[in-house]
């Protein structure tokens, strides 16, 4: 897999607004929120998409979604709801090919998400 965006934020090659980091995930801001509270949940390994995790990942993609429930508690969102998305592949609207939680809270979210945008088949 190829250096990503992601890979230099974990290595401090370019800076993010990092809200939590632990051995197996680093969660940030994301730089063009689609929501008043939009967070990026990424594992530290690198793993392109959905169809690359391995049954040995099992682990660390539940650890993201435990981060994600952490964060929604800390951040004081929890009780009002919150969404929790993982895009796959290109024609799913993944732009960065490293695995990644987006939270996504602050505001009534419809479904479903981009109606507006959505393309024809």
């Amino acid at each position: 897999m190829s250096e990503t965006i992601f890979t230099k934020i974990i290595n401090r090659e370019i800076p993010a607004d990092i809200v939590h980091e632990d051995d197996l995930s680093l969660a940030f801001r994301d730089i063009n929120p689609q929501a008043p509270v939009h967070l990026l949940i990424i594992p530290k390994k690198p793993i392109a998409t959905i169809n690359d995790i391995t049954e040995g990942d099992r682990e660390l993609v539940g650890h993201l979604h435990w981060v994600a429930a952490k964060l929604a508690s800390d951040m004081g969102f929890a009780e009002d709801g919150y969404r929790v998305v993982m895009n796959c592949g290109e024609n799913a609207g993944q732009t960065v090919f490293h695995i990644h939680l987006h939270l996504l809270a602050g505001k009534p979210l419809g479904w479903p998400p981009y109606t507006d945008r959505m393309k024809q088949a």
